[in-house]
């Protein structure tokens, strides 16, 4: 079929992902607060949400962030936590791989989970403006960095953060997202035994955070066995 890319389905699809960009919202404003704790600046935490635009990375970042910062144990964490966009936006192919390079890439760029399945269901609905897609990331991203700013504004307003539980917030984020992230004991259980397993034995054994890195790549080589031989059987 063919496919458009229109400034109309931009609009259309930022207007579509308004709601969740509200809920987004929320969870930048924590990510900024996050951000002042760990001593970034208000232009740093700008740039990291405008480039990275990766809510979990980015406070998984955060909490790995130390002086001097572990680029390389840093930066493979968060492939690790960004990888499942690869099977994700190959799903997206009927609508931009019509669209030209410069059109898909730059949408892609704006992937999050929520603008996805938004993109998605509007896809499998018969929509042929490849442009939806594009308005749905651009609403999240831009309440994603407004509200990060916010955040990192109030956060020096706030002289003993700890006083009001704001110290706690990052763990209470990283709680919150596991719970959809839990697909039942059959195919959760044993990966996130491993992932814990691995990081608490290597805890005092690697240097830095290698021990979230190692842990999280025992989960993910677990998972993936587990789904192989759930699928031979």
């Amino acid at each position: 079929m063919n496919i458009a890319f229109t400034a109309e389905g931009i609009r259309r699809g930022y207007v579509a992902a308004l709601p969740v960009a509200l809920g987004v919202g929320v969870f930048g404003l924590v990510y900024g607060l996050v951000a002042g704790q760990k001593g970034l600046s208000l232009a740093e935490t700008l740039l990291m949400s405008a480039i990275v635009f990766a809510g979990a990375a980015q406070m998984l970042a955060l909490e790995l962030w130390q002086e001097p910062v572990p680029v390389l144990s840093l930066t493979i964490a968060v492939m690790i936590i960004n990888l499942r966009y690869m099977m994700m936006t190959a799903a997206l192919r009927p609508w931009l791989g019509q669209v030209g390079r410069l059109k898909a890439y730059g949408s892609l760029f704006f992937t999050a989970d929520e603008n996805w399945a938004i993109g998605i269901a509007e896809m499998r609905r018969g929509g042929r403006d490849a442009g939806y897609y594009l308005g749905t990331g651009l609403a999240l991203w831009s309440f994603w960095v407004l509200t990060g700013a916010l955040g990192r504004i109030f956060g020096t307003l706030v002289a003993e953060p700890e006083r009001l539980g704001l110290d706690f917030v990052a763990v209470a984020v990283f709680v919150a997202l596991l719970i959809p992230m839990w697909e039942g004991k059959g195919r959760s259980l044993l990966p996130w035994l491993a992932a814990a397993a691995v990081a608490w034995s290597l805890h005092d054994l690697l240097p830095g955070t290698w021990y979230l890195v190692a842990g999280g790549m025992a989960g993910s080589l677990v998972g993936a066995l587990h789904l192989r031989l759930q699928q031979a059987s």
